[in-house]
């Protein structure tokens, strides 16, 4: 495996999936994968070794719970970035999605518009490739992925809501920053959780940087409430 690319690293029936954080070829980015056991310690440490063979001087997780962590903990990973959680019964319709720019379906021709608004929005640590996008679309059965753009204009802001059996996720909220405060982030985050809703979703999730208190500000007010346990970002220098 090169660097440049995304491969599987297997282990009698452990896996897991790396490839670069968001394009630094120094860095890889170590994903559990659905529907696997949770990996072991040792596993860990054998993803270590391979990745180093690839080139590759550190390694990040994804976002992981406590339960998730433990195994990289053990193998020498330390907390690099925490994220606050956050989750709304969804036992009623939402409140109507307020007017505003039209929201629509985001096509692959756009996805480069969407990248561009994302770059915009988050510090480059959070910042998507077309990898993490790509990630995001493909991480539950099912997913709903629409942008606010005016008719001729460009994309304002977009969301990524995804549905796994009952629970709903709020992949990605994003505005650009020279569209916020005008309700955009409001009109899309209402547009997924109505779809969830509809979907048969009874709980949805969604997690934010600690320190992002305008999205903290928009989760709780739509009914959002933060869970006892947040989110890790992990990380280890390779062997």
């Amino acid at each position: 495996m090169t660097a440049a690319s995304v491969c599987v690293i297997r282990r009698g029936r452990e896996k897991a999936r790396s490839a670069p954080w968001r394009g630094d070829q120094q860095t890889a980015v170590l994903t559990t994968m659905p529907d696997t056991p949770l990996p072991s310690a040792d596993f860990v440490r054998h993803c270590l070794k391979t990745l180093a063979g690839d080139g590759f001087s550190r390694v990040r997780t994804a976002a992981l719970s406590p339960l998730e962590q433990a195994s990289f903990l053990a193998a020498g990973f330390t907390v690099e970035q925490e994220l606050r959680l956050l989750a709304l019964e969804l036992t009623d319709d939402p409140a109507a999605v307020p007017a505003g720019a039209r929201l629509v379906r985001v096509g692959r021709r756009r996805r480069r518009e969407v990248l561009e608004v994302d770059a915009a929005a988050f510090a480059e640590f959070w910042r998507f490739d077309e990898l993490a996008l790509a990630d995001a679309l493909g991480a539950t059965p099912h997913v709903r992925f629409r942008a606010a753009a005016s008719r001729f204009g460009p994309i304002e802001g977009y969301a990524i809501c995804g549905r796994a059996g009952r629970r709903g996720y709020v992949q990605r909220l994003a505005v650009h920053p020279e569209r916020q405060g005008r309700g955009t982030g409001r009109r899309l985050l209402l547009d997924g959780l109505s779809w969830l809703v509809r979907a048969g979703a009874t709980k949805a999730f969604v997690n934010t940087q600690v320190g992002n208190a305008a999205a903290l500000s928009l989760y709780r007010d739509v009914g959002f409430e933060e869970e006892a346990v947040g989110l890790s970002v992990l990380s280890s220098r390779v062997p």
